[in-house]
């Protein structure tokens, strides 16, 4: 049960809960900004959101996205669209004419066919490079030992112009560490786009210099089950 008032508070307490990290930071408020994830969200809980001014957006999936956003974007045409999960080559072409920020690019034959995609479409979405930072197996991203190295050839091979970093730290570990490391290798590369930090934990990733938290579950509430 969807339940519009509940959402927007929730909302409208992330963003208190940013500023507060961010004051305590020392940062001003408006260098964060909120991506509400709502992946697996129908457009009656989306529409309340947007209705109180929140208009980025993030999904994890390209077909999910793109049976849902055309129509609330021609409602809010000012919606942004950020794609945060892991984007198959074979999708690249709906996802460059879908979103306006890619979060996950995390090798080469991505890189490639969004290069080609990019040029064919004219549309250029702002890309991130997901970094592996715990190297986790199971997780998609680039280890941070390959971050050079991968950084160039996406410049040097593929003409792409990648503008941060993600990362999804290993649940059980704290998660400050590897917000460190990323913002680490960001810095190395004067790349101004650091997205990292979710619903748990966000408030630590603010301290460390995100730029761009990804809060679902506390202002959606538990996840609805896919299907």
């Amino acid at each position: 049960m969807i339940d519009p008032q509940t959402i927007v508070a929730n909302l409208t307490e992330v963003q208190s809960e940013i500023a507060r990290a961010a004051q305590d930071s020392e940062r001003p408020p408006a260098d964060v900004a909120l991506i509400a994830v709502s992946k697996t969200i129908p457009p009656e809980g989306i529409r309340p959101a947007l209705a109180a001014g929140q208009l980025c957006f993030g999904e994890n999936y390209v077909q999910e996205a793109k049976a849902k956003w055309p129509a609330l974007r021609e409602e809010y045409p000012q919606a942004e669209l950020h794609l945060i999960g892991p984007l198959q080559s074979n999708k690249a072409r709906e996802a460059v004419e879908l979103f306006d920020v890619i979060h996950t690019l995390d090798r080469t034959s991505l890189a490639a066919a969004l290069a080609k995609e990019i040029q064919r479409a004219g549309r250029h979405p702002t890309l991130l490079v997901q970094v592996n930072t715990g190297e986790e197996p199971q997780k998609g991203g680039v280890a941070p030992s390959a971050v050079d190295a991968f950084l160039a050839e996406c410049r040097d091979t593929h003409g792409l112009t990648v503008s941060g970093l993600m990362c999804i730290p290993p649940a059980e570990d704290p998660p400050s560490a590897h917000f460190g490391l990323l913002a680490a290798i960001a810095r190395r590369h004067a790349l101004p786009i650091l997205s990292m930090g979710m619903s748990a934990d966000y408030p630590a990733a603010i301290q460390m210099g995100a730029t761009h938290v990804r809060v679902g579950s506390a202002i959606f509430g538990a996840r609805q089950p896919k299907g």
